[in-house]
């Protein structure tokens, strides 16, 4: 085998001859580019990149990578990408996943990700909406949406999966937005880059069952009023003037106006944070009461769980020397079955 040569990658090196099979208009479409686009601006090795999903929409993710890949059970993604990335460390393991298949079935696989660090790339689709199976409401629904399986409308209180992340020390979380593709590639090639588990929630249209669930994101003409980009050693500021702010008041969180208050008076923001509290505060953050925070949010370095596995099994092969299956097996008590 001829060595790898990262010159001259593009998006169709990644691309496979598989059909898209998203509904026209969907988000799916403009996350499946973006990335593309970015691993081969990386000149990513796809014989060392895996993609690992789970069931919905989203997770059709892999037939359309030209990399390796697992097109796995509802909900247990990060437990195959965990078994994956143990198994060979210096594997690049995607996660692709939706707001249903992380965080109803598969939230305790997402929460315990997070929790080990294990070094993984977990793109959550958050469309708001269960599209693959017709429209029910999804863990991710706001209180009160209307559907074929809520048809007074929801009374659940809906997950914020950037809230759930950070509650679980994570130590790399983002947000993007489908149709802000500059952005979205930035985040992208961010959490690529980190070591550790990496969680990056795409806010996505569902155009048939869900449509213009982020409109105050998309349009526009308000757009810039209702969403405040975070960037690291910088203030908040937001709006169509840049003529608003973030301020800390007491425990909460407030939007203020820049000719009232000074720019010093703001949250500076700091995603490398060691203390999650503010990162926090920022992902509990939702229009229409306040701005709807976009970027990083936390980026912080902690030994990856695989790191640490194979530092226990290089001392344990060093102390006891190699593993001997056959004396595995007949050790200790033994016995003959006639």
């Amino acid at each position: 085998m001829s060595p790898f040569d990262p010159a001259g990658l593009s998006v169709k090196d990644f691309k496979t001859d598989q059909q898209v099979k998203w509904c026209p208009g969907c988000g799916d479409h403009s996350i499946l580019v973006q990335l593309q686009k970015v691993l081969a601006a990386a000149g990513v090795d796809r014989d060392h990149t895996v993609f690992v999903s789970g069931i919905g929409c989203s997770s059709r993710f892999p037939y359309y990578m030209n990399t390796y890949g697992f097109h796995s059970i509802h909900g247990r993604a990060p437990a195959v990408a965990i078994g994956v990335k143990c198994a060979n460390p210096a594997l690049d393991v995607w996660v692709v996943t939706g707001d249903g298949d992380a965080l109803s079935i598969g939230g305790n696989h997402f929460i315990h990700t997070i929790r080990r660090n294990v070094g993984l790339k977990i793109v959550l689709f958050n469309n708001r909406i269960y599209g693959l199976t017709k429209g029910q409401y999804s863990p991710t629904s706001d209180f009160g949406t209307r559907t074929k399986s809520s048809p007074q409308g929801s009374i659940d209180h809906p997950i914020y999966p950037v809230s759930v992340a950070i509650g679980a020390e994570i130590t790399f979380a983002a947000r993007a937005l489908d149709t802000d593709v500059q952005q979205l590639q930035a985040m992208l090639e961010r959490m690529m880059r980190h070591k550790g588990t990496a969680f990056l929630e795409v806010y996505q249209n569902c155009q048939v069952y869900n449509n213009n669930a982020y409109a105050f994101a998309t349009d526009r003409e308000t757009r810039l009023d209702n969403v405040v980009y975070l960037e690291h050693g910088k203030p908040l500021i937001f709006g169509r003037g840049r003529d608003k702010g973030i301020r800390l008041r007491g425990d909460a969180l407030e939007v203020v106006e820049l000719s009232r208050v000074s720019a010093d008076d703001l949250v500076i923001h700091d995603e490398a944070a060691s203390n999650s509290s503010m990162a926090f505060r920022l992902a509990q953050m939702h229009h229409p009461e306040m701005p709807e925070p976009l970027g990083v949010f936390r980026a912080v370095q902690r030994p990856a769980y695989e790191e640490l596995l194979m530092g226990q099994l290089d001392a344990a092969r060093a102390k006891q020397g190699p593993a001997n299956l056959s004396a595995l097996f007949h050790a200790g008590d033994v016995w003959n079955v006639a």
